[in-house]
């Protein structure tokens, strides 16, 4: 897939909502891809996430002061249109913070999703970088928690299962109502039918708006 695909494909999905493509998943017998209610978004108003998965993962290790440079050499290998996907054993400390937000925006990430901490909300704010993680810490990782590898298949909490697989290449979604994950293999027809979802959505508030009852709307358009 050409980086203009990637771009295509991920302004497509900036316009459907997580619920749309939750209801289209399970119709599609992939019920378990929502992210645990934790994530959200830092700060509150820092907008959606849609990007492909560029995955990072750590452990907690001690280690002397001074930097991780398994972790820079990771952050390095992003590239455009993806969202950054760290997973970890990590408790009570950040993986991710503005100057990797920076590093990583020159590089063409569009956001990023932390399993664990991230701190400079802030600045993170004044630089457009949306970020769902499931805390905020001001404690870094450098001697605490250390990058063990990327590109990966890796594990996030779950909504309704322990956790949810995160593939490289899997694309992120994530709004008010949480984050999804949709598997590379079934990108497209998620993408068409959660569209398809979308517009029915719209005719029904729509048609609410001019008058239409619940009851009409639901016999006319059926359950969605």
């Amino acid at each position: 897939m050409t980086q203009d695909e990637r771009s295509a494909i991920r302004k497509r999905f900036l316009e459907v909502d997580t619920s749309n493509v939750a209801d289209v998943l399970d119709e599609m017998g992939f019920p378990d891809q929502g992210l645990a209610a934790d994530f959200a978004p830092f700060p509150a108003d820092g907008g959606r996430l849609a990007g492909f998965a560029y995955t990072i993962r750590g452990q907690m290790m001690p280690y002397p002061l001074g930097g991780d440079t398994d972790k820079m050499r990771a952050c390095q290998g992003i590239g455009a249109n993806e969202v950054s996907v760290w997973s970890g054993d990590g408790e009570g400390i950040c993986y991710f913070g503005e100057l990797i937000a920076i590093g990583m925006k020159e590089r063409g990430s569009v956001g990023a999703l932390v399993d664990g901490g991230i701190r400079d909300v802030r600045w993170l704010s004044h630089h457009k970088f949306p970020v769902f993680a499931r805390y905020r810490t001001p404690v870094q990782s450098i001697g605490r928690w250390k990058v063990t590898g990327c590109q990966t298949p890796v594990k996030m909490r779950g909504a309704t299962s322990k956790y949810v697989t995160v593939s490289p290449n899997d694309f992120v979604l994530g709004d008010e109502d949480g984050v999804i994950v949709i598997p590379a293999g079934i990108l497209n027809d998620v993408l068409t039918r959660s569209e398809a979802l979308t517009q029915k959505e719209v005719l029904i508030r729509a048609e609410l708006s001019a008058g239409l009852s619940l009851a009409e709307a639901l016999k006319k358009f059926g359950h969605v």
